[in-house]
């Protein structure tokens, strides 16, 4: 979910210990990404034919082929950073996005800060001037941007060794949910829960193995609010966990996709 990370270490700036604690675990979990996604032969992709029908169910329901083959999405709104369950800090934000990992993020007034991202490279540019985007920030981007809702649903499940079964029943939002359980090739564990009545995709839950304590960290996405938007269930509310505690909020005032963006829009230039 390219909105979340982004603006919480600005934000935060008037709370330098929170600021210390996320960027840890987010650097933490993204630095393990490339370890336990490790190339190599790689088993083929096996997948529970319940859980298949699962993301069928849900990929349909989002919008079936058009879902599947939307290039961008551009979305507008506010976020809020969350703090000991208060608000902390909160920027209007714009965001268009290339699938599936380019990006250009902007928030704050005028001039507003603006986050480029191109795979594995990033850049920050405000009123004084361009700089490279600190390490922390960038893995961030990685990691987040690697378990969205789009890219899970279009390349996670899809790819080599993935494993793929049916998980147990839980609640996310009072509402019953049906749990999809995937194994990357690498070890990583992700949960994919959808609503039982709808089957619209109601939370992404992920954990990755932090390398200083050995012990898992482990992130959430909650999608909520869905509209129809160009033929795609949308979600316009979305709020962050990070090991439980709620980190961010995002609600977005307008959505479309597969506009057209400047040639230059994902580089420095």
């Amino acid at each position: 979910m390219e909105e979340t990370f982004s603006v919480v270490k600005p934000l935060l700036c008037r709370f330098p210990r929170l600021t210390r604690t996320l960027a840890l675990v987010s650097l933490a979990a993204a630095a393990t990404l490339q370890a336990q996604q490790a190339s190599g032969p790689q088993p083929p992709r096996r997948v529970d034919p319940k859980a298949q029908q699962l993301l069928n169910r849900a990929i349909q329901v989002l919008g079936g082929q058009v879902f599947l083959t939307v290039k961008t999405l551009t979305t507008k709104g506010r976020v809020y950073v969350i703090r000991d369950e208060s608000t902390a800090g909160l920027a209007p934000y714009q965001s268009y996005v290339q699938y599936p990992d380019k990006r250009r993020f902007s928030y704050g007034k005028t001039p507003p800060v603006i986050l480029i991202n191109d795979g594995d490279k990033g850049w920050e540019l405000d009123r004084y001037g361009l700089i490279n985007q600190p390490k922390e920030q960038l893995q961030r981007w990685i990691a987040s941007n690697r378990y969205s809702l789009e890219n899970l649903l279009r390349e996670r499940i899809n790819e080599p060794g993935v494993l793929v079964q049916t998980g147990g029943v839980d609640f996310v939002d009072n509402a019953p949910t049906q749990g999809i359980e995937i194994t990357e090739a690498g070890g990583s564990n992700v949960r994919l829960d959808v609503n039982r009545q709808t089957f619209l995709p109601t939370r992404i839950t992920y954990q990755v193995r932090n390398p200083k304590t050995g012990d898992w960290d482990e992130y959430a996405d909650a999608y909520a609010d869905y509209k129809p938007v160009d033929g795609i269930q949308t979600p316009m509310h979305i709020t962050r966990y990070a090991n439980g505690d709620r980190i961010s909020e995002t609600f977005r005032n307008s959505a479309h996709y597969n506009e057209n963006y400047p040639a230059n829009y994902f580089t420095p230039e």
